[in-house]
């Protein structure tokens, strides 16, 4: 079973599709965020998709209205994504549109220090949220597998975690597997390194027996 999502944080377009081509054989998605789309335009995701054959996250942590939510996420999932990752903290009206056009991932931690100010003291009634909606997945941080541990003993059967962290912020995608997550989500490590594809072959076969 494959648990590794790549974080294709880069701009350039050709630089992402070589490293996701090569990376592809052991990873379960590709998630792009705001620097690639930004840097190569949306249609990087169509191109992702054919060129791997593997889901698309789109990693837009998306906080709006409903409308602008809806307007955005439409185009997103038009161009092949799989996936939205969303923030929660707006309400359940504007997690609802993105929810009503395809499958969504929402943010009920995140993996950097500063998220210990104001996103963690949410996480419950974030957690509550997701409970309620029922989407594909959460965001949670691979950085802390102790709150792992926790929202998962808080979220029904059946939702996902995946956690980003793994690598270059210090996670570990054994720990973070064994705690609750279903997927690890790495960046740098891989496409950064001088051989992505064996990065990505080693990080998989590091948490492939967990």
């Amino acid at each position: 079973m494959k648990r590794l999502i790549l974080a294709l944080d880069v701009y350039e377009r050709e630089r992402a599709l070589e490293i996701a081509e090569c990376t592809a054989d052991y990873l379960w998605a590709v998630k792009v965020n705001w620097p690639l789309i930004i840097g190569s335009g949306l249609g990087i995701i169509t191109e992702l998709r054919q060129v791997t054959g593997l889901p698309v996250i789109a990693d837009l942590k998306l906080a709006d209205i409903p409308n602008t939510n809806r307007l955005i996420a439409k185009r997103v999932f038009d161009a092949g994504a799989d996936y939205i990752i969303a923030h929660g903290f707006v309400g359940r009206d504007s997690v609802n549109a993105i929810m009503e056009l395809g499958e969504t991932i929402i943010v009920v931690e995140m993996s950097h220090p500063g998220a210990e100010e104001f996103i963690q003291p949410a996480t419950d009634k974030l957690i509550e949220l997701t409970n309620e909606l029922e989407p594909f997945g959460v965001i949670a941080p691979a950085t802390r597998p102790e709150r792992v541990a926790y929202i998962r003993s808080k979220l029904k059967p059946g939702i996902k975690i995946l956690t980003p962290g793994v690598g270059a912020q210090g996670g570990r995608g054994d720990e973070v597997l064994k705690a609750g997550a279903d997927y690890v989500i790495v960046g740098r490590s891989i496409y950064a390194s001088e051989n992505p594809r064996e990065a990505a072959r080693n990080l998989h076969q590091e948490i492939a027996g967990v």
